[in-house]
């Protein structure tokens, strides 16, 4: 391996650089980032599984599997903006060496919008009615009306390109059961898939048939799941024994002790993550069998927006920060916060707790505390909230806090915290995923690709709700149903111009926090770890940490 500075790109030839070691401790439960919403499975997949472009450190979209970034300007993009037409790098190679084609692209999108098939990412493929491949490299996009921003699908980790031959038998209700094609996606990424055991570890090789000849420099990559954020800390920052752990979500101090040893270098930035408190606003009730959690039975009492309200009063989020975050948190009273031109000011109540006001709320809409039980009460119900949230130290001392200041108001609060392999996986036979919300209150942390939040938003839309018949895989976990957003969100589709477009996110943002249907508590950095052996690493929060995981190397010894 040669030396270079620090300003150079640095990278050995092909494979010539041994093994790198990465630990995940919310281990991967599947590699089709189609079937999940757990950012731990997409950014695994994201080695394997490519998009057509993707957004670097700085959030700019850059051409990945093509040559340039279609535009108005260069005719990529049709005038009327119904059509816009993407053309693959020449040569492009599966990892099994065959063609990657414009019909892999299409069928992916086929895939994607199959009726059953329960994609998560669906609100990548907004809008599109057909997808023409007039030849092995060419893919036009058609949109029903003119979309001013043709960037969702095929761009970014969450909606990468799936091999045809290998998922043609995968399309709806089936694709949950193509278990080999789920865990073993062929892609085009640096790294090909050589052994997966869900929830464990995930062993790669490096791809033979990647695009770029010297890349990658590691042989081989292992991503070892489970145990505790504190554990993977320890095991690159303090001992070592990995080279890279992602997703560190530990006190601040705690951080600060194991960077002290001196074998690894912390990594952080802000994107878009937002820790967050998520109200049920359905019954969550076992008694009601296979219509638990879903929009037939209305929650008994989160239904009233003044007990939401009252219990988004209650929370302290300037101590929250200062407990799990330090500098690596902000408080924040929005679901979009950023990029700045998306962040609403007309929420900034939030950012001051209010028990007076929280009493108040509850009092005037009959919650009262009829039976001197200390539980308010009301026409029989009780405020008893069942709150769940992954196996991690930070949530479960926030789950502490939340539950002692509920409790100041008259709100009685049982916790429960699952395993984050299980929490954020993608079984729709488990009971225990964030996605099924067998429970009335949930907290997780949540963000998109990209810096436009048109697919992001479209999440809390009515045909998004998770439910049985598309394998609990939508993205709107609150259940919230609200015809006049679904049309602010189709409005803003058909926007175009960025202070237009801003203006209706805001809006779009200060819809769902002024119906208190999602709690916002911390914008969240992006904190993980690397031994300072390891060369080339380059966060980013606006795609997968993994993005750049070809350019990685072994640094030489001084």
């Amino acid at each position: 391996m040669f030396a270079c500075s620090v300003a150079q790109v640095c990278a050995a030839e092909r494979a010539s650089d041994g093994q790198v070691n990465v630990i995940f401790w919310q281990a991967p439960s599947i590699l089709n980032p189609y079937l999940t919403g757990g950012i731990k499975d997409i950014e695994s997949a994201s080695l394997v599984l490519e998009p057509l472009a993707r957004y670097d450190e700085t959030g700019t979209m850059v051409p990945w599997l093509v040559d340039e970034i279609p535009t108005l300007e260069n005719g990529g993009v049709s005038e009327d903006m119904k059509s816009v037409t993407w053309t693959l790098t020449d040569g492009l190679l599966w990892s099994d060496g065959t063609p990657v084609t414009s019909s892999d692209v299409r069928f992916t999108w086929t895939y994607c919008t199959a009726e059953g098939g329960g994609c998560a990412h669906a609100d990548k493929f907004a809008g599109i009615t057909g997808i023409d491949t007039p030849d092995d490299r060419t893919v036009v996009i058609r949109f029903d009306e003119a979309k001013p921003f043709p960037y969702d699908a095929f761009v970014g980790s969450s909606a990468p390109i799936l091999q045809a031959r290998q998922f043609a038998d995968c399309l709806g209700d089936r694709a949950p059961t193509c278990t080999d094609a789920n865990f073993y996606p062929i892609g085009t990424g640096p790294f090909v898939l050589e052994e997966f055991r869900a929830g464990d570890i995930v062993k790669m090789s490096a791809n033979p048939n990647f695009r770029e000849p010297e890349k990658p420099a590691f042989a081989s990559l292992l991503i070892k799941g489970g145990g505790t954020a504190e554990n993977a800390g320890r095991a690159v920052l303090e001992t070592a024994d990995y080279d890279y752990a992602w997703n560190l979500q530990l006190p601040p101090e705690v951080l600060d002790g194991m960077q002290a040893a001196g074998n690894g270098s912390i990594v952080s930035a802000f994107g878009t993550l937002v820790e967050r408190v998520v109200l049920n606003l359905t019954d969550p009730s076992a008694a009601l069998g296979d219509e638990r959690a879903t929009r037939a039975h209305d929650h008994p009492f989160l239904t009233d927006v003044a007990v939401r309200q009252a219990l988004s009063l209650a929370i302290d989020r300037a101590i929250l920060v200062e407990i799990g975050y330090g500098e690596a948190g902000a408080m924040t009273c929005n679901i979009l916060p950023a990029p700045e031109i998306y962040a609403s000011d007309a929420n900034e109540a939030c950012k001051t707790q209010d028990m007076a006001g929280a009493k108040s709320l509850l009092d005037a809409a009959g919650w009262t505390d009829s039976d001197g039980d200390g539980i308010r009460d009301k026409d029989g119900i009780d405020l008893r909230i069942l709150f769940q949230t992954s196996t991690n130290a930070v949530r479960q001392t926030f789950q502490a806090a939340i539950k002692s200041w509920w409790s100041e108001i008259g709100v009685e609060t049982e916790l429960r915290s699952i395993d984050g392999n299980v929490f954020f996986g993608s079984d729709p036979n488990s009971p225990d995923t964030y996605q099924k919300f067998f429970a009335d209150v949930q907290m997780y942390a949540q963000m998109f690709d990209g810096t436009d939040p048109e697919a992001y938003m479209a999440s809390w839309t009515c045909d998004r709700i998770p439910t049985p018949e598309n394998q609990w895989q939508g993205t709107n976990m609150p259940r919230y149903c609200n015809e006049a957003y679904d049309a602010l969100v189709q409005e803003f589709r058909e926007t175009a111009g960025l202070e237009a477009r801003a203006e209706l996110a805001r809006a779009l943002n200060d819809m769902l926090m002024q119906d208190f249907a999602i709690l916002p508590l911390v914008h969240r950095g992006r904190v993980s770890a690397h031994v300072d052996s390891l060369g080339g690493v380059v966060m980013n929060t606006w795609d997968s940490e993994l993005w750049n995981a070809a350019d990685w190397y072994r640094k030489s010894a001084e």
